[in-house]
């Protein structure tokens, strides 16, 4: 199984790309985008964060899997380099549950480890049904030789609708991503930026030995709550100015957030 070498108790900082060239709101070239990348890497690292995690956020409104070869050959060039620019473990997302993709770029550009959506279970997501993919995403990262990469998948999601499975509980759905060859599980709040419960967070980590990630809420202020539970915590809207995702990396935010999940070890 691979692992993602990051100290216990992992602050990993949120690289929110700009839009991709093909998506609405693009309006940077491929090299505009990767540099803007690259400072905020810098300053993530410089803030004290354990390892990054690239996002494709800014590509509103999303594409359901299949993203197109204009968005992973932007994102490879983006990780790539932010890869060439720092020591620190780098992960990718593609959004929206574009895994497969994600897997591609990751391996392309050196990274370690991919968040996958909709890897058990179905959902209703605001890009419309999203079944499970875990059979195809693993067979596809075997394929590739990609065996090295790191798998972190989540689980009852933000943005997203779980009706169908309410009947499933969220240690259910863990185990069965344990079962189905996760490395990691992901636990989150309703949405970006929403707090995640630590009711949810404490019966993810009873029904698991995997790695117990923090993918949304995370602040100073409750850093050491979730971090009782969890083994990393993934943090995007408390390291921007403001505390929105879409502002830039605030050094000072970054520099809090640091000192308390520190001080939680």
């Amino acid at each position: 199984m691979p692992t993602v070498e990051i100290p216990p108790k992992a602050l990993i900082g949120m690289v929110h790309v700009g839009a991709l060239p093909g998506t609405p709101k693009a309006s940077q070239s491929v090299d505009e985008l990767v540099r803007a990348a690259v400072q905020e890497v810098w300053a993530l690292a410089e803030g004290g964060c354990d390892a990054i995690l690239v996002e494709n956020m800014h590509d509103i409104p999303y594409l359901k899997r299949e993203v197109g070869p204009e968005v992973v050959a932007s994102m490879t060039a983006v990780c790539r380099a932010i890869n060439e620019a720092t020591d620190l473990p780098c992960g990718v997302q593609v959004l929206a549950g574009a895994n497969e993709a994600a897997l591609a770029v990751a391996l392309a550009a050196g990274l370690d480890f991919i968040r996958a959506e909709g890897f058990v279970f179905g959902h209703v997501a605001d890009e419309g049904w999203m079944d499970a993919c875990a059979g195809s995403l693993l067979r596809y990262r075997k394929q590739i030789g990609a065996e090295h990469i790191a798998v972190w998948a989540d689980v009852k999601k933000k943005h997203a609708a779980h009706a169908v499975t309410a009947d499933v509980s969220l240690a259910e759905t863990v185990k069965a991503a344990e079962f189905f060859g996760a490395d990691g599980v992901i636990v989150t709040g309703e949405a970006t930026g929403h707090e995640t419960s630590t009711a949810d967070l404490s019966s993810a980590r009873g029904a698991t030995k995997l790695p117990v990630v923090v993918g949304s809420g995370v602040t100073a202020e409750n850093a050491a709550a979730m971090l009782q539970h969890a083994d990393a915590v993934i943090v995007g809207s408390a390291l921007k100015r403001d505390g929105h995702w879409t502002g830039p990396v605030d050094l000072e935010r970054v520099k809090a957030v640091a000192a308390a999940v520190r001080a939680a070890r």
